[in-house]
């Protein structure tokens, strides 16, 4: 392993945008360059440290603050962290970067109607149809990101053209090795 400095590439955007696509891309990216990683995926968190809460704002707000936590103690101890959340709120975002070392926001586009036909699960029918509540982006804000580091385009990009984005971002910042 090489001794590198810790970051958080935060990937912010809707359901269904390659969030972790992405995070599994760049993770296997970063390994094969002996870089010490770990990946924070918001479906596996709410399985294990986030199981108690829910979808409203107060517990999506919880659920980034135990995550930045963790986020926190591996990047200051020089692990890259790829963190996957929806995080739709710009005030949690700013939370996090306030709270953790090195902090990168990726946003990660696609337009509404291509996350739907991407959604493998069906939530996205299931919101549409009433049946779901706080689903971001149906029936629950989505605060795009102003000014986020990276912003990849989900939609018009290949994975390997969004992941090969943000590898040059974080050569180009020195971050991790060419």
């Amino acid at each position: 392993m090489l001794v590198h400095a810790g970051f958080v590439l935060w990937f912010t955007g809707l359901s269904g945008a390659g969030k972790t696509t992405l995070a599994r891309a760049l993770e296997t990216e970063l390994q094969n360059r002996y870089m010490r990683v770990e990946r924070l995926d918001g479906d596996t968190v709410r399985q294990s440290l986030t199981r108690d809460l829910g979808y409203t704002r107060a517990d999506r707000d919880m659920n980034i603050e135990r995550v930045t936590f963790v986020a926190k103690l591996l990047s200051r101890n020089n692990v890259v962290v790829l963190g996957a959340f929806i995080s739709p709120f710009a005030e949690t975002r700013d939370y996090v970067r306030r709270e953790t070392t090195n902090f990168i926001e990726v946003f990660v586009d696609a337009p509404l109607e291509v996350c739907a036909q991407r959604d493998v699960k069906g939530l996205y029918e299931q919101a549409f149809a009433g049946e779901i509540e706080n689903f971001t982006g149906v029936n629950h804000p989505y605060e795009v990101p102003q000014r986020p580091d990276i912003h990849v385009h989900t939609d018009r990009e290949t994975v390997q053209e969004s992941t090969a984005k943000i590898l040059s971002w974080l050569e180009n910042r020195g971050l991790i090795p060419a």
